[in-house]
């Protein structure tokens, strides 16, 4: 495959592909890179593409691959010990202060979660990656993501709960 027929093929698809990495891996220059290790396996592999039939999931699929490497190996942000739930809830100056305290409670919460507890409410619930994928990134059956997911939340649920009762004896 000659350079032209390969920037045709592929790099249609190189907004979709960061837009993949950067869900799973949540980091601006983490995804760029990737999408850029991707573009240069498939260059040194070029020769073998030519069979394939679908080349957008194809890209797709080595992308969310890489990503799942990343995000198992411990090199990711998941692994940091507190959680970055801002980009997520994206509070306006608007909201009011207890929007802001409520957030920070439930942030501290899930930090305080065992660490399979937290990567899981995190891949699951921030990110909003399918159960799929969770099994894939941590190598955990279905049913312990899904039960690990569930003590997450009640745990979360709970500890939230203990603190919002504590906080209004306290006014």
């Amino acid at each position: 495959m000659d350079a032209e027929t390969f920037k045709r093929t592929f790099l249609p698809f190189h907004r979709k592909l960061y837009f993949v990495a950067y869900r799973l891996l949540e980091n601006e220059a983490d995804a760029e890179d990737l999408v850029q290790e991707a573009y240069l396996k498939m260059w040194n592999k070029r020769d073998g593409l030519t069979i394939i039939s679908n080349p957008e999931a194809f890209t797709i699929r080595l992308v969310k691959n890489m990503c799942y490497d990343i995000l198992r190996s411990g090199k990711s942000i998941l692994n940091r010990q507190t959680v970055e739930l801002g980009e997520v809830n994206e509070i306006t100056n608007s909201d009011t202060l207890e929007s802001r305290d409520e957030v920070r409670i439930v942030k501290n919460i899930i930090a305080e979660l065992p660490d399979k507890q937290q990567k899981i409410v995190i891949l699951r619930d921030i990110k909003e990656c399918s159960y799929e994928e969770i099994e894939q990134i941590t190598g955990l059956s279905s049913v312990n993501v899904r039960v690990l997911l569930s003590r997450a939340r009640k745990k979360i649920r709970e500890e939230y709960n203990k603190l919002s009762s504590y906080e209004s004896r306290g006014n």
